[in-house]
């Protein structure tokens, strides 16, 4: 047995020098695979620190257009809706205005025969009256007749002879024009000097 033990002493050197070397190995092959690993994870880290590809960029892209073009469409239909409602209602307070004139009419139809006339003609005074100040307060304001004839605003139906005019001096109005806000609703009918 003493000599198996000096066998395995002379082996032992050598196989213990192959054990280390497969130990070294070993170790290297793990710390090269540690460090393998370690590279790997540093490249994950650098591969999601690093800039988005075309295509992420491009969906990217994409989904902002998609949300600018729904909230364009969004505002759109809003802005039509509003639109819409303030068309309906734009002549609500003209309307209203309007409503005084109703009433000095119906007030108009209630008077008695005895005092009809004289009733009926202060009514219709008050209410063409009210009917000008709801016009004016509207932005509807008579045509000026008195500067004479200006064919932006007065149609001549007709030309008559008069020796206190001047030609084209307006003689007589015909049909009273308006205007609202300087635009005209309708011209002033008159008849002109020849």
């Amino acid at each position: 047995m003493a000599k198996k033990e000096n066998k395995t002493t002379h082996e032992d050197p050598q196989n213990q020098q192959d054990e280390i070397a497969t130990k070294d190995n070993e170790e290297r092959s793990t710390e090269e695979q540690e460090e393998s690993s370690q590279t790997q994870e540093i490249e994950a880290e650098v591969d999601e620190n690093s800039e988005p590809t075309c295509e992420e960029k491009l969906k990217e892209a994409e989904d902002k257009f998609l949300r600018v073009h729904a909230d364009f469409e969004n505002i759109k239909r809003r802005l039509e809706k509003e639109k819409s409602m303030a068309i309906d209602f734009a002549n609500e307070s003209f309307a209203k205005d309007l409503l005084s004139v109703l009433d000095s009419l119906d007030m108009a139809l209630q008077i008695d025969e005895a005092e009809a006339f004289d009733k009926l003609k202060e009514g219709v005074e008050l209410t063409r009256d009210n009917l000008l100040r709801a016009f004016e307060k509207h932005g509807v304001i008579e045509i000026d007749t008195q500067e004479g004839f200006d064919p932006n605003v007065h149609e001549a139906v007709m030309q008559v002879d008069s020796e206190d005019h001047e030609e084209k001096d307006i003689v007589q109005v015909l049909q009273k024009g308006y205007t609202c806000k300087s635009r005209v609703l309708r011209p002033t009918m008159v008849s002109i000097c020849k």
